[in-house]
C-alpha cells in the first residue's frame, strides 16, 4: 500500500517539488518500506518519537522537525537533524544556533508564519518576523543557515480561504526575500502543502510538501 500511495503522490508533483514524508505516528516498518522506495526525507513532530526512529532506520534519512519545540528538547536532536522547519522566537532560534555549534554542525531551518484564520496554529505573524529579523541577530550565527518559510494552511474545505492564505505565503516569502536575503541563493523553501491541500500549494510556489495521511494511511501510533 505504501509503495502505490508514495508512487501516486510522487506522480503529482510539479518539477522540483520536495516531497516530505510525514511519518510522525506511524510505526518504523512503515518508515523503512517508503525509504526502500527511494524516499528519503521524512517529517516528524515529537522529539521522542523522532530518536526511536533515528536509532533504527538508515543514516542517510534526512529528518526535517514539523511539530513545535521547545527550547529545552533542541539538544536532543541538533546531533542529527537535518531541519528545523517550526521556529517561531529568537529564543528557539538561538537555542538552535547554540546547540548545533556545540554539535559542530550547521542546521537548516525554517520560519514558521501564523497565516491561517485559526488560532490554534503555531508561527509567527509577518509583524513580529519583521521585527525579529530587523533586529540583525540572526546575521551573525554561523551554525544556523535560515532557508525559507513554513506555514500551514486553515483545516476548512473552502477552497478560496486555503487559496488566499497560500497567496499570502508566497508574497510574504517575497518580502523576506527582498528585505533581507536578496543575495542568499539558500533563502528558497516555501513550505506549505499537506495531504488535503499540497496540489492547491504548488500553484502557489510552494517547493516542500508535507504529506503524511496519502501516503501512511490513518495514525497508528
Amino acid at each position: 500500500m505504501i509503495k502505490n500511495n508514495l508512487n501516486e503522490v510522487r506522480a503529482t508533483l510539479n518539477s522540483g517539488v520536495c516531497l516530505v514524508a510525514v511519518s510522525k505516528y506511524h510505526p518504523v516498518d512503515a518508515v523503512q518500506q517508503a525509504y526502500d522506495e527511494g524516499q528519503r526525507i521524512f517529517g516528524e513532530s515529537r522529539e521522542q518519537e523522532l530518536r526511536i526512529k533515528h536509532e533504527a532506520l538508515p543514516k542517510d534519512i534526512q529528518w526535517h522537525f514539523i511539530g513545535h519545540l521547545q527550547t529545552n528538547k533542541v539538544k536532543y536532536i541538533a546531533p542529527y537533524i537535518t531541519m528545523i522547519e517550526t521556529v517561531d522566537s529568537m529564543k528557539l532560534m538561538c537555542e538552535i544556533e547554540r546547540q548545533a555549534q556545540k554539535n559542530e554542525r550547521v542546521i537548516d531551518i525554517l520560519i514558521e508564519l501564523h497565516i491561517a484564520q485559526e488560532e490554534t496554529k503555531s508561527g509567527m505573524s509577518i509583524d513580529d518576523c519583521l521585527q525579529m529579523l530587523d533586529g540583525g541577530e540572526w546575521r551573525d550565527m554561523r551554525h544556523i543557515r535560515i532557508r525559507g518559510i513554513m506555514m500551514m494552511a486553515s483545516n476548512t474545505d473552502n477552497v478560496d480561504t486555503i487559496k488566499h492564505e497560500f497567496a499570502q505565503a508566497q508574497e510574504y516569502f517575497k518580502l523576506l526575500k527582498e528585505k533581507y536575503f536578496e543575495n542568499d541563493d539558500l533563502f528558497n523553501v516555501k513550505s506549505y502543502g499537506m495531504s488535503g491541500d499540497y496540489l492547491i500549494a504548488q500553484q502557489y510556489g510552494s517547493t516542500h510538501v508535507r504529506v503524511g495521511s496519502r501516503i501512511f494511511g490513518n495514525k497508528e501510533i
